[in-house]
């Protein structure tokens, strides 16, 4: 079975490093958990490897690795879909992404490639240099 991805806008945080520390702080190293509205109809294609590629300030620069799914109900009685995450942010390649609302699926052909070993650990560049580096094809 081929996987797929989710990608999703970071509210919140404005790099792959505030991410890191709002993880320390919320789950202190444990299975981090977003919960979103609605149940991914591909559920099957995601858990077979999929990562959910998180979007800041227009650029996609960091992943997580998807590890379950689980329903959860809200104080308002709605069903929601609670997404368990590895606790480990991979930085990626930067990629523009235009604004969108919830999540969209990615396939694994088009999910940028993990940085580098070495690079993993630097500090991002400013949303709006390296959304320009990626337009030109320079990462």
């Amino acid at each position: 079975m081929t996987f797929v991805h989710l990608a999703k806008l970071c509210v919140g945080a404005d790099s792959p490093a505030d991410l890191e520390r709002w993880i320390a702080s919320r789950w202190g190293g444990g299975t981090a958990t977003h919960v979103t509205r609605m149940w991914p109809r591909r559920a099957d294609e995601i858990l077979a490897g999929g990562s959910l590629y998180w979007v800041f300030k227009g650029v996609m620069s960091a992943r997580q690795r998807i590890i379950g799914l689980d329903q959860v109900t809200g104080e308002d009685g709605i069903n929601r879909c609670a997404i368990r995450l590895d606790p480990t942010l991979v930085r990626v390649m930067a990629v523009p992404r235009r604004p969108f609302q919830g999540w969209r699926y990615l396939s694994a052909d088009d999910a940028p490639p993990d940085l580098p070993a070495g690079r993993e650990t630097e500090e991002s560049l400013p949303p709006a240099i390296a959304a320009a580096l990626a337009e030109m094809g320079l990462r």
